[in-house]
């Protein structure tokens, strides 16, 4: 722990950066306490907006998490106080308080405490029981990503490809459903776990997801998120060693992760795949990944999405160079996910792969006939990655002109400011090769 006196000079965005960052771990933390996941959400927004009108003045404490977990418990006492039916909760949590506070020496604003050893427990917790059976799976999914996730409606809804009224509805519905149905906050038996494992897979993988390519903001990747989703699914791989799935998504994390460091340059803009300089990529999570897929391959079972998409990560991983990746089995191995999971995404996704197979299987004449398949689908109406795709194709095949058009298509859906600039920026070479 830092002896670093706090700064009172921290902007409002350091700020938030940090409340971002602790949100999940609080929320987990008071869901233990309160036994209510709304009620703990509602709880470590207040501590949030403390913290905003606070710390400017006094600077970020040392433990950040500890002063807004403790803002939170005691907001959760004022409001037990005023209940008569939760005086025992109330007791519990103001002895907890207490023997805290004690610990960390009494003051509100440097509270030196550590949060509990067993954080990822309380995570894990979380997830399991906002993916309870009560809930729709939409629901699950909508309410993990806000309280887990720190995602906000509008980048729920980016991911899930839904309207953003939806996604809030699906939310207040979700965290009332909870409360009136009574779901004790705890990880299930072994005998519970798998009907909720789907969502809690699906959850961890949009996280990672948002961080490895944020859908709005001013950088391309949150890797605080990825290391959210890949601290979960090691958890979850403890707690379910022997489910391929759980390690194909471990896998997944582990592989998509070792690029995180390539993905920018220096000044934070963003750096396609086959540009990457592979050197940089982080071999001991590389291996980590292809360890966990070589378990999940060993056990024999039916391949499911994370094993897919894992394998489809490994041909990355295993190539020093561009010109050695396997796109041939890249586009199978989409095919086979396609037919798991069937989505526009994994089609245009497949597409991308056809395009770098040799004629006459595959190009990017070939893949452009899929992508125009896929323009009407409604699902993709505002998905920036289709006219980029497009262009992408379009510029391989000496049609700059329309390259370009897409380009500025893809910049004008995307709300991520790198994305939109890289999408310009390719528009303005595309426009610049038409010329000469």
């Amino acid at each position: 722990m830092s002896d670093q006196a706090p700064d009172p000079h921290v902007t409002a965005a350091a700020i938030e950066s940090v409340v971002r960052l602790e949100f999940a771990k609080v929320t987990a933390v008071l869901a233990r306490y309160t036994g209510d996941v709304g009620l703990a959400e509602e709880l470590a927004q207040d501590a949030a907006l403390a913290a905003l009108e606070q710390w400017p003045a006094t600077g970020v404490p040392r433990n950040p998490g500890g002063w807004l977990t403790t803002v939170g418990k005691r907001r959760a006492i004022d409001l037990f106080r005023r209940n008569r039916r939760l005086r025992d909760r109330y007791d519990e949590l103001g002895h907890d308080l207490r023997a805290e506070l004690s610990a960390g020496g009494g003051e509100d604003g440097d509270l030196d405490r550590v949060i509990s050893d067993d954080i990822d427990d309380d995570v894990l917790r979380l997830v399991f029981t906002a993916c309870h059976p009560v809930l729709p799976v939409e629901g699950r999914v909508a309410l993990t990503l806000r309280l887990l996730g720190g995602l906000t409606t509008a980048e729920i809804a980016r991911a899930e490809l839904v309207p953003e009224p939806t996604v809030a509805a699906r939310i207040t519905r979700a965290k009332k459903k909870l409360a009136d149905a009574g779901v004790p906050f705890e990880v299930p038996g072994p005998d519970e776990r798998p009907a909720r494992l789907a969502s809690v897979l699906e959850v961890i993988y949009l996280i990672f997801n948002e961080g490895y390519s944020a859908t709005a903001g001013e950088d391309w990747t949150r890797p605080e998120l990825c290391g959210d989703a890949l601290r979960l699914a090691r958890v979850l791989v403890g707690l379910m060693p022997d489910e391929p799935e759980v390690l194909g998504l471990a896998a997944l994390i582990e592989i998509q992760s070792s690029r995180l460091g390539a993905r920018v340059d220096a000044d934070g803009r963003p750096v396609l795949l086959l540009d990457q300089d592979r050197r940089r990529w982080d071999r001991l999570l590389i291996n980590r990944g292809l360890a966990a897929l070589a378990r999940a391959e060993a056990l024999d079972q039916p391949y499911g999405p994370y094993r897919l998409q894992a394998a489809i990560a490994s041909c990355h991983a295993v190539a020093f160079h561009p010109d050695e990746t396997d796109w041939a089995r890249i586009a199978w191995l989409y095919g086979e996910l396609a037919q798991i999971t069937p989505s526009p995404i994994v089609e245009l996704n497949r597409a991308v792969a056809i395009a770098m197979v040799d004629e006459p299987e595959g190009g990017p004449a070939v893949a452009l006939r899929i992508v125009d398949r896929l323009a009407d689908d409604p699902a993709l109406a505002r998905y920036h990655l289709l006219p980029s795709v497009r262009g992408d194709l379009l510029q391989r095949m000496s049609r700059y002109d329309e390259a370009a058009a897409e380009f500025e298509r893809a910049a004008a859906l995307t709300g991520n400011e790198r994305e939109r600039e890289l999408s310009l920026d390719r528009a303005s070479a595309a426009r610049d090769r038409s010329t000469t």
